[in-house]
């Protein structure tokens, strides 16, 4: 009972620094601040998967979670760069 509780209530705080990040994903005024705001909202994302697999007692989202956040973070790295001016 505490433990789907205390599941459901990280999962709803996840959910609402989602729609933050997504609020600042809109209305960033430059392109950095939404990459920064993107790559907040991946690890969000991550979190969540871990989070499940934990109220679930399911590997395999910690292991889709691990992949997500490979991906994650190689995109972050070229978007980074393309506003570096690196990608030509």
């Amino acid at each position: 009972m505490i433990a789907e509780l205390s599941f459901g209530v990280a999962a709803a705080v996840l959910l609402a620094f989602m729609c933050v990040s997504m609020l600042r994903l809109a209305i960033g005024p430059t392109a950095a601040d939404r990459a920064v705001a993107l790559d907040t909202i991946n690890t969000l994302v991550v979190t969540t998967m871990v989070l499940l697999g934990a109220a679930f007692g399911q590997v395999i989202y910690v292991d889709v979670a691990i992949v997500y956040a490979l991906l994650s973070f190689v995109g972050t790295l070229y978007i980074a760069r393309y506003l570096e001016g690196g990608l030509k």
